[in-house]
This record gives C-alpha cells, sequence and structure tokens, in this order.
C-alpha cells in the first residue's frame, strides 16, 4: 500500500486530475460531459467551492478548485460527482460494487502560490492541444480557456508557456 497523504487545508486551492477506469474514453460523447456538467452544479448547490479553470478530455479531467474557507473536504465532493456520473452512464463492472467509469483514486495538488495556480492553469488549459485534440486552447470546447481569456487571464491566441511539469 502506499504511503501517500492527502493534504486537507480549510479554504485551500487545490489542482486536480481524474481519470476514467482504464483510461476509456468516456467524455468523448457530448452527452456524458453534459452528465459530468450537471454532476458538478448538483454538488456546488449543496457543497460550494469555485472552479478557477477546468477541462474535459475523452479520458480524463483537470480542474482547479477553491474551498470555501472553512471547508477542506474535496474528497467528499470528487464521490458525490464520481457518483452521479457512475449511476447514470456506468456498467457494473469486474470490480465488486462499482462501475467501471473512474479509476479508484484521483491525483491532487494543494497550490501553494500565485507562480503555482499560474503553472496549474497553464497546464490544464493547454492540455487539448498537447493531446492533439485541438490546435489551440481556445479551439477545444471543454476547457474554461474562453471564460479564462473574458477575465484578462489570457489572451485569446495564447499558446502554452512552460509549465515546468508534466502531469
Amino acid at each position: 500500500m502506499s504511503d501517500y497523504r492527502r493534504v486537507f487545508v480549510p479554504g485551500g486551492n487545490y489542482f486536480f486530475t481524474v481519470v476514467t477506469y482504464r483510461r476509456r474514453p468516456v467524455f468523448e460523447l457530448p452527452e456524458n460531459i453534459e452528465l459530468l456538467r450537471t454532476a458538478f452544479k448538483r454538488v456546488m448547490a449543496e457543497k460550494p467551492f469555485k472552479i478557477d479553470a477546468m477541462v474535459i478530455l475523452p479520458d480524463h479531467c483537470h480542474c482547479i478548485w477553491q474551498l470555501p474557507v472553512s471547508d477542506q473536504d474535496f474528497s467528499g465532493r470528487w464521490r458525490e460527482i464520481k457518483k452521479y456520473v457512475s449511476k447514470r452512464i456506468g456498467a457494473v463492472g469486474k470490480r465488486p460494487g462499482e462501475r467501471d467509469i473512474w479509476q479508484r483514486r484521483f491525483w491532487e495538488h494543494q497550490i501553494r502560490d500565485e507562480d503555482d495556480w499560474r503553472r496549474h492553469m497553464d497546464y490544464i488549459h493547454y492540455n487539448p492541444v498537447k493531446h492533439g485534440l485541438a490546435p489551440s486552447p481556445i479551439d477545444w470546447p471543454y476547457s474554461s480557456f474562453k471564460k479564462a481569456v473574458k477575465a484578462g487571464w489570457y489572451d485569446v491566441d495564447w499558446q502554452e508557456r512552460s509549465t515546468g511539469f508534466d502531469c
């Protein structure tokens, strides 16, 4: 068993990577992307949090969340999001009591400072280009990039800055 320990910080900012089971391209279907969006809306209505950035690719998604000041429960939120999607598109799988939509775990990183936030924002928005799904971040429809451009965080023709890591 791994010695991995999650860091829970009330009001923390986190980068997440969540992957489908065996990297199946579950989210190449627009109706499944809509289910994921609905799951986020439902969970956010019950347990609020802010999404700074997000990208949905066929077999995984990345996002940055900011939790409320008095709350550190990102795991519970992910559990509910994954459960909502799984109940609607998952087939009963080989793993007892589970549906084969998601990998069991997810990867998180606590954002340490503004530079760290920026690098992860860049990574998220460039990810569809990196995977050959779009020629430019602005061309990928399942990303927060256009919202980030509107907020003044990016120029419309932005391309990758060196992020210094590879997830």
